[in-house]
């Protein structure tokens, strides 16, 4: 088999066969049956498919694709003006990054050094990241809307000798962060103030041979990057990742999923932010595989860029799938459109549902969502440029019933799951290896078991290093014999697929004992067109309760399409026909856990949950505790007092 073959993998290196409906075979060794009478295996490991060496770092992936096809674009850069793109081959790719990285090493960048990347996610982050480390050097990203104090503990914590920015105002906030930190011997750069060109003028007299070398150092133990995770608790740890944690995940990943980027369609816009871990694995898997990168910097162009650019595969969150199936539910509006729409979905969930059985769709569901496709699917496949083939979603759980939508009308969703310390994907479903409700199998070469307290542990090489400057925290998060503790309950079922049940700190211990997974209730009721964000409470209390924030883009046209007058959030909020809405949610959401676990009291706050005042993550996951904090007033409400005092 030539080096640029695609891998079809039909068998694992074990022998265990491999079918399209699941990871077939025998239970494995210790595995109990739990009481609803299904296998579940307390460990699993995924199949080796690739091996490589000590030599296949990043550099050497992005050079192994321009080897196999230098005149073929590798990147498509999306012109100022219009909505037209621009192919970027993988020979003037390459070329662009040895420039800029001969540039770095002239600035006086020595090998293993950092250099800080603040920006969003555009064409010049890719740039930097690969010549960062054809450089030999150690990018650290932070995330655009960091505040000062953040980018000082990160400039501090990662000896940091260079930044680059996109704007002058997030420079100033650098340059403030050095001089408190009284650290004079920093280089500052802005990418609206030519940065790129700057650092590649200063390379002009530094010979190619000389940036081969710097590459030629590296090896998969090398450190490839310091991730600070955003953290809903406490301060951000630095996550330090190798190139070996990269690419010997990138390698399996496409030989374990070659569907998905070893195509020469395949297409991939990035619009989550790169400073994410996740965004970052993606562009090496893309450009190690045989398709395209795009860029979206601004989420406000997203639609426009998904019909121009015509993705084949989406990345999202789950709150993308839900904003989506909810606009299109709003701009049916009333009467016969309205109808027609939750016609259609219905026939989407009925037909995704048939697919997982033996039998298939029958004859007359299949005419049903011919028809349905042709008045309704068709639509909502054109809002996501007409191509995409897929969509593999992560950072939270979707509904089940969103996920059976989307695959009912064509667009199948392949949930998967990952951490910061793990470069991303744990586990995901792939187009022939799918399950709705997990979030799929362990990639290879990745195992995967359930601890005694239903905790998922992980090993593999994909696994960080450690926690920068915190030896402490890093052997916290480690068994004794090795395998990494995430802090997420789940289980795995008898093919190997993995379950999240919910977050290990997170769990709600009520005032009768009674534990209760938050997530159960908060991701169905997220699916309301209503509704931004859920968080359950109930602590030490007699009952579970609601925190509930509305979502101001739905509202007004939830309003007009029950026949109700314009009104504001705070209005909203006290509404009775908003209340009895939300109540209904609300009681089909306790129709899927038992009563002692059920919402018995919702409160709506007039106050959303965003980055800027700080209860969401740049990864949009919320901030319990803070918001515990906050609206601990409210929450006292609920149940007439404090904890202290109702025990008392």
């Amino acid at each position: 088999m030539s080096d640029d073959t695609p891998l079809d993998v039909h068998e694992a290196t074990d022998g265990r066969t491999l079918s399209a409906a699941g990871l077939t075979g025998s239970a494995p060794e210790g595995a109990s049956v739990d009481s609803d009478g299904h296998t579940q295996a307390l460990e699993w490991h995924a199949p080796v498919l690739v091996r490589i060496d000590e030599h296949t770092t990043i550099p050497y992936l992005l050079q192994r694709r321009v080897q196999r096809s230098p005149r073929r674009p590798l990147i498509a850069v999306k012109d100022s003006m219009g909505t037209t793109w621009r192919d970027i081959t993988a020979a003037a790719f390459y070329d662009e990054v040895r420039s800029t990285a001969a540039g770095l090493i002239a600035l006086g960048l020595q090998h293993g050094d950092a250099i800080a990347i603040m920006a969003r996610t555009r064409y010049e982050w890719t740039l930097l990241d690969f010549a960062s480390w054809a450089a030999g050097l150690i990018p650290v990203p932070i995330y655009e809307t960091s505040s000062g104090e953040q980018i000082e503990f990160i400039i501090k914590d990662a000896h940091v000798r260079a930044i680059v920015t996109e704007t002058v105002t997030q420079l100033e906030l650098a340059r403030d962060a050095c001089r408190r930190l009284k650290q004079d011997d920093m280089q500052f750069f802005s990418l609206d103030t030519e940065a790129i060109q700057t650092i590649q003028d200063a390379g002009m007299t530094v010979a190619r041979s000389a940036v081969q070398a710097r590459t030629d150092q590296l090896l998969t133990s090398s450190i490839a990057t310091i991730v600070y995770t955003s953290g809903t608790t406490g301060q951000p740890k630095g996550t330090v990742l190798t190139h070996g944690n990269f690419t010997e995940l990138a390698v399996n990943s496409h030989a374990w999923m070659p569907e998905v980027a070893m195509g020469k369609d395949s297409r991939l816009l990035l619009f989550l932010p790169l400073a994410h871990v996740f965004a970052r694995f993606l562009q090496v898997f893309q450009m190690s595989g045989e398709g395209i990168l795009g860029h979206t910097p601004d989420t406000k162009n997203l639609l426009p860029d998904l019909l121009s650019f015509r993705p084949s595969y989406l990345l999202v969150v789950p709150r993308v799938l839900e904003k989506i199936y909810n606009s299109a539910d709003a701009k049916a509006g009333s009467g016969v459109k309205k109808k027609l729409f939750r016609w259609a979905a219905s026939i989407a969930v009925a037909y995704s549902h048939a697919l997982e059985t033996p039998e298939g769709p029958s004859r007359a569901l299949s005419a049903q969502r011919a028809l349905a496709d042709r008045l309704v699917f068709s639509k909502i496949l054109q809002l996501v440029g007409g191509n995409a083939k897929f969509i593999i979603s992560g950072g939270a759980p979707l509904s089940t019933h969103l996920a059976h939508f989307y695959t009912g009308l064509g667009l199948p969703v392949l949930e998967g799951y990952g951490l910061t310390e793990t470069v991303g994907p744990i586990s995901v479903n792939t187009p022939r290896l799918s399950k709705i409700g997990t979030v799929g199998p362990p990639l290879p070469p990745l195992s995967v078991k359930i601890s005694d307290e239903g905790e998922i542990l992980v090993k593999g090489p994909s696994i960080f290093q450690g926690y920068h400057n915190k030896s402490e925290a890093t052997a916290e998060a480690f068994t004794p014999d090795g395998w990494f503790k995430t802090g997420d309950l789940g289980a795995l079922d008898r093919d190997g697929y993995v379950r999240i049940t919910g977050r290990a700190k997170e769990i709600i211990v009520t005032a009768g004992g009674k534990n209760v997974a938050p997530a159960s209730l908060e991701n169905p009721l997220r699916g309301h067109p209503l509704i931004s964000q859920v968080v359950v409470v109930g602590d030490q209390r007699p009952f579970i309760s609601a925190l509930i924030t509305l979502d101001a883009d739905m509202l007004q046209g939830w309003l007009k399409n029950h026949g109700l007058p314009a009104m504001s959030v705070s209005e909203a909020s006290t509404h009775v026909e908003v209340l009895t809405a939300l109540e209904k949610a609300v009681e089909r959401a306790n129709q899927h856990v038992s009563r002692a676990e059920a919402i018995r009291k919702i409160k709506v706050l007039t106050t959303d949950f965003t980055e800027a005042n700080g209860l969401l993550t740049p990864s949009l996951k919320v901030k319990r505790s803070l918001v515990l904090q906050r609206f601990s007033e409210a929450i006292d409400e609920i149940y007439g007092g404090p904890v202290q005092d109702m025990q008392g």
